[in-house]
């Protein structure tokens, strides 16, 4: 066998095979997934509005199906820094009827439940969810880890905090995760559950973005797979100085970086483009585990 041009952390890919009930399945570890971006929001940076009524949201699910998403992860709520709170009612209306919809339309897809909220990740759970992605990392709302571990689903625990009095970044915001996960096993969430995010855009400025994108092998190592969300953001277009429609490129780079780098899963709104960059990607990075 050739050696690869990318020398990856021996442990890599984390391999993990999950039963999400009413036949659907998802495995992990043969090639970076691909997870796609569905916001039924009126106000997201990028695509706000866009999709806010449920035949639209539907009908852009399938098309992401279509072009390759292995996860639909559906939001109901604007996590920019400027961005005005919605309440449990709001984030309700918005996300349940979606999720039920999408479910019909897509039965076979598994799908994950942007929210920081325990009674939202509830009642999605219950409307056809199989995902929890928590950007507050469980320490948002004390109850999501118990709804977490009644339902049994996988988790992702992303990174972010108030304010940015780091020491130093990378070990910090796995210092932070840990406390996450702490917070996981102490309700019952089996450690096989666990996806970590470095959490790209939340509680940190330009430079330590691009700081975090240079660390994500010691995120990598620690031993739990990692999710990586970079579309379209900030730090990117102010790199680029190009609109959030214009920087595919910039997280193509961003994707290929966090693949080199033991990211597994990438949450991207350019599904047919990322899932074009992940193959080329996997090309190389998984050639060394078959």
């Amino acid at each position: 066998m050739m050696k690869p041009l990318i020398e990856t952390h021996r442990q890599w890919p984390y391999k993990r095979s999950y039963d999400l009930g009413g036949g659907v399945q998802l495995d992990l570890g043969t090639r970076t997934l691909i997870m796609g971006i569905l916001n039924t929001t009126p106000d997201s940076f990028s695509d706000g509005g866009r999709y806010s009524n449920i035949k639209a949201a539907v009908a852009h699910a399938c098309e992401m199906a279509e072009a390759g998403a292995d996860i639909i992860d559906i939001g109901g709520e604007s996590t920019r820094p400027d961005s005005d709170p919605v309440t449990l009612e709001e984030e309700l209306r918005r996300v349940v009827p979606t999720v039920e919809a999408v479910r019909k339309a897509l039965p076979n897809m598994p799908l994950s439940i942007d929210t920081y909220k325990a009674e939202t990740a509830r009642q999605a759970l219950e409307a056809g969810a199989h995902i929890i992605n928590d950007v507050w990392g469980f320490k948002a709302d004390p109850r999501m880890a118990e709804v977490a571990a009644e339902y049994g689903c996988p988790v992702i625990l992303s990174h972010n905090r108030h304010g940015r009095d780091y020491n130093e970044l990378v070990p910090d915001v796995i210092a932070d995760l840990q406390e996450s996960m702490k917070i996981a096993r102490q309700s019952g969430v089996r450690d096989d559950s666990i996806w970590l995010d470095p959490g790209i855009g939340f509680a940190k400025d330009y430079d330590e973005n691009l700081v975090m994108m240079g660390g994500l092998s010691r995120l990598s190592e620690i031993g739990f797979p990692v999710l990586l969300g970079t579309s379209r953001k900030l730090f990117i277009r102010q790199t680029l100085t190009l609109s959030a429609d214009e920087v595919v490129f910039g997280t193509a780079a961003t994707v290929t970086l966090g693949i080199a780098q033991g990211c597994q899963i990438i949450r991207v709104h350019d599904v047919r483009d990322m899932k074009r960059t992940a193959m080329m990607a996997d090309a190389v990075i998984y050639r060394k585990f078959t």
